[in-house]
């Protein structure tokens, strides 16, 4: 696909500023028309906000929406934030409809950079382009952006034979010094430690700098444990222990009561390439399988992501059961030096 070229001669027609409470009315249509679309066109996981929430949100400054204006008519939007990590996360930008996707979603862009010019001296921009967005790669790359490609995996608790695969899952014998445990807040430090180490240097920290450093961790762990990012599953995350020190973190947590999410696996170095990642997977899953077994939580699918060039990781994940869904370009524009 070609990238858009755009034409200083459409501007005229086209505004675009943040959403005020004196665009809630005309904007509510073209929020709407993005609900109906999420989950089919755009691949989230849940339903987004509803129209009243989503304005609460702006208002208390968590999130900020660009809206696009065509001759008065709110036609577009963009949604952004810099609230929960020290990137400015580009969420979602939606056209109307679909319609003149590209024309439309670069000019919100444009703009958008504009507006966050000054957070942009020392922040990146990040950019899941889920669904329909990856059609926006070449233009948005016309800006700087760069990309890494996701992999989506999900495991589902029932109507496949994940636990079948689950079951005959060879694992790697280990030793007595090794012992599985579930998380316990006292190993909050070594788990900033353990999880800086195995991602400072990932294509994760490319979009989320946080883990290139202690502190900016030990801010991605507390939000994981205090239930920032989603229900934190003490219980379902796997802690391996070597002579009773911890080496490897596999955490757990739940969106909309029924959704398991695996936002971050890591083993220390040292004992990288021993399959202890398995072991901990495979006893997070078990823990998941149990509850919805027994009704304790209705748990209908683990998901998880990891980049599409990282074979050692898909390849554990499959072994286990996990399956392969979609994938998408995660995108980030670099802090300029």
């Amino acid at each position: 696909m070609q990238p858009y070229q755009h034409e200083e001669k459409d501007d005229n027609k086209f505004e675009a500023r943040l959403l005020t409470k004196n665009d809630y009315k005309g904007f509510a249509t073209v929020y709407e028309d993005f609900r109906t679309r999420a989950i089919e066109d755009y691949s989230f996981e849940l339903e987004p906000l509803g129209f009243e929430d989503f304005t609460e949100a702006v208002e208390k400054n968590l999130i900020d929406c660009l809206v696009l204006f065509e001759n008065t008519i709110p036609v577009a939007f963009l949604v952004y934030t810099t609230a929960i990590s020290e990137a400015i996360e580009l969420n979602i930008i939606h056209c109307f409809k679909m319609e003149n996707m590209q024309e439309r979603a670069m000019y919100l862009v444009k703009k958008f950079l504009e507006l966050t010019k000054s957070e942009r001296a020392d922040k990146i921009v990040c950019y899941p382009m889920l669904g329909a967005q990856k059609d926006l790669i070449a233009d948005i790359a016309l800006y700087g952006f760069k990309f890494v490609g996701i992999a989506v995996l999900r495991f589902m608790t029932a109507g496949t034979n994940s636990r079948e695969i689950l079951k005959m899952a060879e694992m790697p014998e280990l030793s007595n010094e090794y012992q599985v445990v579930k998380w316990d807040n006292k190993y909050f430090d070594d788990a900033v430690v353990v999880v800086q180490e195995g991602f400072e240097t990932s294509a994760d920290a490319l979009f989320d700098p946080r883990f290139k450093t202690i502190e900016g961790t030990k801010d991605i762990i507390k939000k994981i444990v205090e239930n920032i990012y989603a229900e934190f599953l003490p219980d379902a995350t796997s802690v391996i222990l070597y002579k009773d020190e911890p080496v490897g973190f596999c955490f757990m947590n739940l969106t909309g009561g029924s959704i398991a999410n695996i936002p971050i696996v890591s083993i220390k170095k040292d004992f990288q390439g021993k399959g202890l990642s398995k072991y901990m997977l495979k006893k997070s899953v078990e823990k998941l399988l149990e509850w919805a077994d027994n009704g304790e939580k209705p748990i209908l699918e683990v998901n998880t992501t990891t980049e599409t060039n990282n074979f050692q990781a898909l390849k554990m994940y499959r072994n286990i059961g996990f399956k392969e869904d979609y994938n998408y370009p995660q995108s980030y524009l670099p802090v300029k030096s």
